[in-house]
């Protein structure tokens, strides 16, 4: 599937090799690692990812994801969308990887396809964990969990939490409903150098990609435009104002269809 599947924010299968029962594939060669490497556990050395850089991941690995859902022909399903699989480029610049459990979309008049649950504990769009029911706003769900991360820098789960702080979605809920505690959310790591119109705007589309029911969430191709809008303006920390390539005070409106 993946040979057949080409876009700046997915990673490139280079070659494969097939010896005996033995099967390699060969992709590029990502230097940055991946999202998870930079935002949980940090090593000292290495410098914590800034507000701009984290819009960018955010935007690029959603336009990978509009690719797979709205360009590619059967859409597909990514089934496994996560901070290990989205690797970094020179740059920072984001691709998504590890297509093993991607599945085929529904076409026609089919609304959903029915397979075995895969997929990481705490990603999974809940219709999905409960029934088997995959469909594109199944990887909305998953990118909103993803983006959550990208804002707090908490993991999906993380057990060394107390009890209501271990699933980032639930913990993070009775939070959305109060923007004055939108601060809270923000990693500490970024050390209050963030704008918080944009911390408010990205969010609105997280707290949109997971809701609980799927007619609910947002188009991919709606995030797209709201992350690339966010991505566009450029915070400056030494003068805490803000740039923006893009004219407006507000992301754009969402669809729900």
């Amino acid at each position: 599937m993946l040979s057949l599947l080409h876009h700046p924010n997915l990673v490139n299968l280079i070659g494969y090799c097939a010896d005996g029962d033995q099967r390699l594939l060969v992709y590029e060669y990502m230097p940055l690692g991946s999202l998870e490497d930079h935002l949980h556990e940090l090593p000292p050395d290495k410098r914590q990812l800034d507000w701009n850089t984290r819009m960018k991941i955010a935007a690029g690995a959603a336009k990978g994801l509009e690719y797979l859902h709205d360009k590619a022909s059967p859409p597909v399903i990514y089934r496994d969308l996560k901070c290990s699989n989205i690797l970094l480029g020179e740059g920072y610049h984001p691709k998504l990887s590890d297509f093993g459990l991607a599945k085929l979309g529904p076409v026609g008049d089919k609304t959903h396809v029915s397979t075995r649950v895969m997929g990481t504990y705490g990603y999974c769009a809940p219709e999905y964990a409960m029934t088997g029911q995959l469909t594109l706003k199944s990887d909305v769900y998953s990118f909103g969990v993803v983006l959550l991360e990208i804002i707090t820098g908490r993991k999906a789960i993380d057990n060394s939490r107390a009890g209501g702080e271990q699933n980032l979605v639930a913990w993070a809920r009775p939070l959305f409903k109060d923007r004055r505690k939108f601060a809270q959310m923000a990693d500490p790591l970024l050390q209050g150098q963030y704008p918080v119109r944009g911390l408010y705007q990205a969010l609105a589309v997280a707290a949109m990609c997971v809701q609980e029911q799927p007619n609910m969430r947002p188009l991919i191709a709606d995030v797209v435009t709201a992350l690339s809008y966010l991505a566009s303006q450029k915070y400056d920390p030494g003068t805490q104002t803000v740039q923006g390539s893009r004219t407006g005070s507000s992301t754009p409106r969402m669809r729900r269809e």
